[in-house]
């Protein structure tokens, strides 16, 4: 049996508590026993551990083994450039990686800094870390709940509970027994740790502490909840393992073949030579690896995060980015993200028939219809600041709102008609009172649930006139509250009754009332939501609901907003936790609202359609929503929530708007497009380079390349132009492809012919190159070779921008950032024919215009003969 089945007898005695308190023996036992209500923190790693993780990559790997043979043989040069460039690698990780663990330190902020506790008859204010189970905790508006724990006593309590539960509006308390199971939501007679008391008072029991509270639970959750690679990361790390085993096979292989010809050979200066064959074999390894690959891919993932900026998403974890683009589902939070989190006033209705919305010229009102906008507004403790934030409870905001928006100010019948006395609302009765003279006449004006109203009421106002309230006017009232029920709305009763002037109101004044009419509200949904979710249906993108609402009011505005369809399925947590792994898995897709939810249902629910291979992205702003938040492919909280949500969230929306999700969508698809196209330009390049070296092997030539002429190229001058890819603009249709298949390799959708074609293209120019060089001498080949090599991967970056559509059909001065890196790679080039710096790299005096002609000549044919491929051969766009 749960704590809140339990009877107030049953739970002092199992808690072995007083309501006078603890005494403070007792209490030191038990902070020995339990320990602090604090919320432990999980170990993580430290930031040396994280700097070694970073060097596990295979290919980081080969690269240090490849700088230490250097230094070994004396490349002090070539070796320091490795090692400078993994070492900032590794500490641009270090970095993120330590940004994102925040998560439980937010929790533990949390906490409340004090509470009001009985010891030994005595109220006294602690610091909340000293409460333990047992104690007797005083709650009052204001204050933060220091612990879980069951209700001994209630006046008019209220808490905001919106960041465990998701419910959008406080939680009326009552401490009477709970019989049956419900749902953390529905447990009225419970507090929680770290919601906020917003109305009245009350008492309770401590009986659980730190992290066996409902917030310690959650900070288990996340602590538990894998943090998901994303696709691209996946997929890179996958290539890369391979890569790095492909790379030292290559290398030890040309190695291999080359000291089997050197020791079998009749050359007397085979020490010489198996070095050489060896700087050989270590320049493929150069050549292969694109070192500058996660440099550029978090560069331009960053690229993306800008953009995202001015779409009011920002990103916290720089790979969400790229996930955002093969997001397949997008489970929505309602309160605040599809809605507008504003009680609004969307119906009334007076017995007259009379129902619909209130014009806005309240001169014209019927008497009815001024009685029933009187009462809402008088009967009412809420406000308006100036300032446009309102005070109060959200269906007394709403309220007063509507009255001002009908034209009719508030603050004027406030004032018109001052308050003379007042019943204030409380649990037991649902009903709130106040007394005003009206035109000369003393009355009280009663709001509260439907049910109660007509049970208190004896008279009914109809057109002004005041008759008696039948059976069949309590019928027609039930069936009218019914309707409105069926749309989700939340309904009010209002009514008044004369008294005489200057009369005391006591609770029994509250029947005989005469019945006015009902009004009715929901939190509508955001105008705009409507296309947005229309434009991800559009994208293959599906919504799913999950909210902490009740499954009415969620199915009403998914069936509203076109997310709950015929044959869909609604479901609150209690249907979900009674379904087996297998019945989910069949029902998943059909489920598209899910209410009255806990944490472990949210978990559950991602973890679901990640078994199905869908890339899964989850909304939320509550502690609640943290763990489903880590353990989704992208987790996205509310610029409005709790620092829990955001620190556990790789992507944060400052307008808290479902419409900047799928906006983020667009740029997430297109920087994963523009990703294919720098890896592309990069592999293409290093493919042309290593094609190159084994072609020199085969044909017995000197290796074409030096290894600082390559590190050169590839970190310094390619760098630029794939950087510069990832500013392409996205193609105009982007939104209406299906999303990526997340199992969907780097290299397809026609982008792997595309580099090997391009790889092959260059590769043969440097290879004419490099025999025309050889005309002259060894060096001069390896001066044509790296000049051809540098100038078609720098051309390349023109028929990189697409893989069908030609730099003219795409618009060749579209994306201006290719043409500038371009023009700095022109730069860059020109700087190596500095006589001072040829020698550097391997660059003879005697290399002129004519071999820089002819060099130049065979790169421009290779990228000609690659954008003649396009009009040739059809591609699929990758």
């Amino acid at each position: 049996m749960e704590v809140y089945q339990k009877s107030i007898p049953q739970i002092i005695q199992e808690y072995q508590t007083y309501r006078e308190g603890l005494k403070q023996q007792e209490v030191q036992r038990r902070l020995e026993r339990d320990g602090l209500n604090e919320i432990e923190q999980g170990e993580s790693a430290s930031t040396l551990q994280l700097f070694i993780e970073s060097f596990k990559d295979p290919m980081v790997i080969v690269l240090l083994i490849v700088a230490l043979v250097q230094l070994f043989l004396g490349e002090v040069v070539e070796s320091v450039i490795i090692f400078a460039v993994l070492i900032i690698n590794s500490i641009l990780s270090v970095v993120q990686t330590k940004k994102a663990e925040d998560s439980l330190n937010s929790l533990r902020n949390l906490s409340a800094p004090a509470a009001k506790v009985i010891r030994d008859g005595k109220t006294v204010t602690i610091p909340a870390k000293e409460v333990v189970v047992g104690d007797i905790v005083v709650l009052e508006a204001g204050d933060y709940v220091p612990a879980d724990g069951r209700l001994l006593d209630t006046g008019s309590l209220q808490i905001e509970e919106g960041m465990l539960t998701g419910e959008s509006v406080p939680t009326q308390k009552n401490p009477d027994q709970l019989v049956q199971e419900v749902p953390l939501g529905d447990r009225t007679n419970m507090v929680f740790s770290g919601t906020l008391v917003t109305y009245g008072r009350g008492e309770f029991v401590v009986t659980a502490t730190g992290n066996d509270t409902e917030m310690g639970k959650v900070a288990d959750l996340i602590h538990s909840a894998g943090a998901k690679q994303t696709p691209l990361q996946r997929k890179l790390e996958d290539f890369s393992k391979k890569l790095g085993v492909f790379i030292l096979l290559l290398s030890v292989l040309i190695f291999g073949i080359q000291a089997v010809r050197i020791l079998f050979g009749e050359s007397q200066a085979v020490q010489t030579q198996l070095l050489d064959a060896f700087m050989f074999a270590v320049a493929v390894a150069v050549a292969a690896i694109p070192e500058a690959l996660q440099s550029i891919v978090t560069i331009v993932l960053s690229v993306g995060t800008s953009k995202m900026a001015k779409k009011h998403a920002i990103i916290r974890k720089l790979p969400a980015v790229e996930t955002l683009g093969s997001t397949s589902i997008i489970c929505t939070d309602k309160t605040g993200t599809l809605t507008q989190n504003k009680m609004t006033i969307v119906d009334y209705f007076l017995p007259n028939g009379q129902t619909g919305d209130f014009n806005d010229q309240p001169e014209t009102w019927s008497f009815d219809e001024k009685r029933l906008m009187q009462i809402a507004v008088l009967a009412n403790d809420s406000s308006i600041n100036e300032d446009g934030h309102s005070i109060g409870d959200p269906t007394e905001v709403a309220m007063v709102a509507y009255s001002n928006k009908m034209n009719q100010p508030y603050e004027d019948v406030r004032k018109t008609y001052p308050r003379l006395g007042e019943l204030p609302f409380d649990s037991d009765r649902k009903l709130m009172s106040t007394v005003h003279n009206l035109d000369g006449e003393s009355v009280l004006l009663t709001k509260g649930g439907p049910d109660i109203v007509f049970g208190r009421s004896s008279k009914i106002l109809i057109n002004g006139q005041v008759e008696d309230f039948t059976d069949e006017h309590l019928k027609a009232l039930q069936e009218q509250n019914e309707r409105f029920s069926d749309r989700a709305l939340r309904v009010l009763a209002f009514a008044y009754k004369p008294i005489a002037e200057g009369q005391e109101v006591t609770f029994e004044d509250e029947n005989d009332l005469v019945f006015v009419g009902l009004m009715a509200m929901i939190d509508p949904p955001r105008e705009e939501v409507y296309s947005a979710i229309q434009e991800a249906e559009a994208a293959g993108i599906k919504t799913v609901m999950i909210t902490g609402d009740h499954k009415t009011t969620a199915r009403a505005i998914a069936r509203d907003l076109n997310i709950y369809k015929e044959g869909d399925m609604a479901l609150t947590g209690q249907e979900l936790d009674a379904l087996s792994d297998e019945e989910l898995h069949k029902d998943l897709e059909k489920i598209s609202v899910y209410a009255r939810v806990s944490p472990e249902n949210k978990i559950r629910i991602v973890d679901a359609w990640q078994k199905k291979g869908k890339v899964s992205a989850m909304t939320g702003d509550g502690v609640n929503d943290a763990p489903a938040l880590k353990q989704a492919d992208i987790g996205i909280a509310m610029g409005s929530g709790t620092d829990v949500a955001k620190d556990s969230a790789a992507m944060v929306l400052t307008d808290d708007n479902f419409v900047s999700i799928v906006s983020a969508v667009s740029v997430g698809r297109n920087v994963y497009n523009n990703i294919k196209k720098a890896i592309a330009y990069l592999f293409s390049g290093n493919l042309g380079a290593v094609i190159a070296i084994i072609a020199a092997l085969l044909l017995n030539w000197v290796s074409p390349f030096t290894a600082l002429q390559l590190l050169f190229i590839n970190l310094v001058n390619d760098s630029v132009p794939a950087i510069a890819l990832g500013m392409e603009p996205s193609e105009p249709n982007i939104m209406k492809q299906s999303p990526r298949d997340p199992n969907e390799g780097i290299f397809a959708g026609g982008t792997l012919s595309s580099v090997v074609f391009r790889g092959a293209l260059i590769g043969i120019a440097v290879i004419i190159s490099q025999a025309i060089g050889l005309q002259y001498s060894a060096d001069m080949s390896i001066a044509m070779a790296f000049t051809t090599l540098i100038l078609a991967r720098t051309l390349q970056v023109f028929p990189a921008r697409s893989n069908s559509q030609t730099a003219v059909q795409a618009g060749f001065f579209a994306n201006k950032y290719v043409i500038y890196a371009f023009i700095f790679c022109m730069g860059l080039y020109a700087m190596t024919m500095v006589p001072a710096i040829r020698p550097i790299f391997n660059i003879p005096a005697e290399f002129g215009l004519t071999q820089w002609g002819i060099a130049a000549g065979l790169a421009l044919a290779s990228v000609i003969i690659m954008e003649i491929g396009k009009l040739v051969l059809p591609s699929k766009e990758g």
